[in-house]
């Protein structure tokens, strides 16, 4: 079975918590000390990017993340690379997020191979619709690696029910209409939005986009979703101490920990 098929059946009861880092941010050593914090602090699965120049589906803060990156010199072979060091010393799943550019310069073939070697266990192109992927999904079938796609709010019943049942990994629901970034709350809509997903398909889905805070993540896994994804606000805290690295990894592994104590203290109390 897929790594995320054991991690959804192992919190099955309390949800899954996923951070979002993306490689090579702020430079490639301490890009794996961040998510080696993480992990270390609880996290049940990653999902990681690789640095894109025109990250359509990002706000500032992982625009930012991104370009510090590739500063950085986080070439897509440099993130394959972080991949097998994260893998050589942890089983998490690992999903990839990527924009298709780069997936198609190299070849979907090729970069599904690579990143299998490398211990991905799932790939998502954001910006390709699950329906229009062509040769990428051959190819992820072809590599054992699972697929993600993506529903939003506005996507009809039908195309969701259908999105969600053809995931072979999860579907990576987006919380919030707009670009990723924290909020403040987690609004009505996206409490409506988590409850529909779950009468449309008994399939596993994660929230993304939007997560602000540990108890917006322990709140929507309360809702019903099977796991969160929290991005923007992990990178803010550690990019807030750009001469203080070890503050910012401190951040990390404070938040995490918050996620996994309130997660717990609510798996108790339900």
């Amino acid at each position: 079975m897929n790594r995320f098929g054991d991690m959804f059946d192992a919190n099955s009861r309390r949800g899954a918590f996923m951070p979002f880092f993306m490689l090579g941010d702020p430079t490639p050593e301490q890009s794996l000390r961040l998510i080696h914090a993480a992990l270390d602090s609880g996290a049940d699965g990653l999902e990681l990017g690789i640095p894109f120049s025109d990250p359509i589906a990002d706000g500032p803060v992982i625009q930012a993340a991104s370009i510090r990156a590739a500063r950085a010199g986080a070439t897509v072979d440099r993130c394959f690379e972080l991949i097998a060091e994260i893998r050589g010393r942890s089983d998490v799943p690992i999903g990839l997020l990527v924009y298709y550019n780069l997936v198609h310069h190299r070849g979907a073939d090729i970069f599904c191979r690579d990143a299998a070697a490398a211990g991905v266990d799932a790939l998502l192109a954001a910006d390709l619709p699950y329906d229009q992927e062509g040769p990428l999904r051959h190819a992820v079938a072809d590599h054992d690696l699972g697929s993600v796609y993506l529903v939003s709010h506005n996507t009809p019943n039908d195309r969701a029910a259908d999105i969600m049942n053809r995931a072979t990994a999860y579907t990576y629901a987006v919380g919030v209409m707009g670009t990723t970034g924290r909020r403040d709350a987690i609004s009505d809509a996206t409490r409506s939005f988590v409850h529909r997903l779950r009468e449309l398909s008994d399939a596993p889905f994660v929230i993304g986009f939007g997560v602000g805070s540990p108890q917006q993540a322990v709140d929507i896994l309360a809702l019903g979703a099977h796991g969160v994804i929290v991005g923007s606000a992990l990178i803010e805290r550690a990019a807030a101490h750009p001469e203080d690295f070890d503050r910012g990894i401190e951040e990390v592994r404070t938040f995490v920990r918050e996620v996994v104590t309130l997660r717990e203290r609510q798996q108790c109390s339900s």
